[in-house]
Parts: C-alpha cells; sequence; structure tokens
C-alpha cells in the first residue's frame, strides 16, 4: 500500500475504487458508540460525505444512536469493502452537522425516504409493520404533492478524525496497516504489524 500524506485523499482514492466494485452500498459503514457509562453498541449506516472536516452521517435524533451521541460525543466507524479486501477506521469526536447541511441533504433525498423520516420513530417499539405504514400513510396525504420540510428531530453528525487506520489485505495474512493519526492539525503516520 502506497502511503499518501494525506489520509483524506486516500480515502477518496479508495472509495472510488469501492463504487466501481461494490455491488451494494460501498457507503455502509459499522457506526460504534457508547453510552454515557461506557456501554458499547454498533450498528451499520450509511457515510453520506467525507472531506478535512470529518465523516457525516444522517439519523433521527431521538434514535439510539443519536442520544447516545449526544451523551458520549465520541464514535468509531469502520468501512469494509469484502470485495476490495480493504478497510478503513476512523476514531474521533462529533459534532452536530449545521441545519443547513442538514436541510441540503434531506432535500436531496428520495420523496419516499423524506415521508419515512418524519413517519418513523426509530429505535422505539412499535406494535407490528400495520403501525409503521399506517404512518407512511398519514404523513404522505399529510404532505400530499407539496415541500417536505426537513423535521426538527432528524438531522447529522460529523466525526472529526483523530486516528485513521488503512487495512490492506496481503497473502498469507501479512496485512498492510497504515495509521494516521492527527497533532496540532497535521497527520503523523506508522506502520503496524498486521
Amino acid at each position: 500500500m502506497t502511503q499518501s500524506p494525506n489520509p483524506i485523499s486516500l480515502f477518496h482514492e479508495w472509495m472510488e475504487e469501492a463504487e466501481k466494485n461494490e455491488i451494494n452500498d460501498p457507503n455502509a459503514m459499522s457506526l460504534a458508540t457508547a453510552n454515557k457509562d461506557g456501554i458499547p453498541s454498533v450498528r451499520m449506516v450509511l457515510l453520506k460525505g467525507a472531506d478535512e472536516k470529518g465523516f457525516v452521517f444522517y439519523t433521527n435524533l431521538k434514535s439510539r444512536k443519536a442520544r447516545e451521541l449526544m451523551e458520549n460525543p465520541n464514535a468509531a466507524l469502520c468501512l469494509h469493502w469484502k470485495s476490495l479486501r480493504k478497510q478503513v477506521r476512523v476514531e474521533g469526536a462529533i459534532e452536530p452537522v449545521s441545519d443547513e447541511e442538514a436541510d441540503e441533504y434531506f432535500q436531496s433525498r428520495a420523496r419516499v425516504s423524506r415521508i419515512g423520516a418524519w413517519a418513523s420513530k426509530q429505535s422505539q417499539e412499535m406494535e407490528g409493520r400495520f403501525e409503521l405504514e399506517k404512518r407512511v400513510a398519514e404523513y404522505t396525504a399529510k404532505f400530499g404533492v407539496g415541500e417536505i420540510p426537513r423535521p426538527d428531530f432528524w438531522s447529522g453528525f460529523r466525526l472529526k478524525p483523530k486516528v485513521i487506520e488503512f487495512w490492506s489485505d496481503q497473502k498469507f495474512r501479512l496485512h498492510d496497516r497504515i495509521v494516521y493519526e492527527v497533532n496540532d492539525g497535521n497527520w503523523a503516520t506508522v506502520r503496524l504489524f498486521p
């Protein structure tokens, strides 16, 4: 694996390769959070942006992940591309995206996804599938063919990377691992044993 001075540039190279080769959701990533007591949980979410400021994803602010991120604003994520035999791990602090960013992304979503954001009481118990379908029908009727505003309980988070690790599978399990760590705004790199 070639070492790059900028891990975000390297990430974009790998993401472009994944977008060409992964069959489903090359932007799928596991997101690990922990509550205020340090009890961890992990789930899959979709990466919706990555730049020098961080890695962005969106969710219902009443979901378990959002509650945990507000209690303990640190997280880790992992993108694993099985067909490429590569993965990227990122650790860092969490901050909310701006209302403008959330509005812009929300309006870019498919109409049914915007209605779904209103209809889903994410992470809360429901009696059965019919309850969700009923809520989707109610919000579909409510918004008709008009605009669908972003709910105030739906937004995004940005993971500001402190550590980024690139892992690439190699023969005989002698994998390549390069870790980037930011110090005073500069990235330092080290290679790790597999």
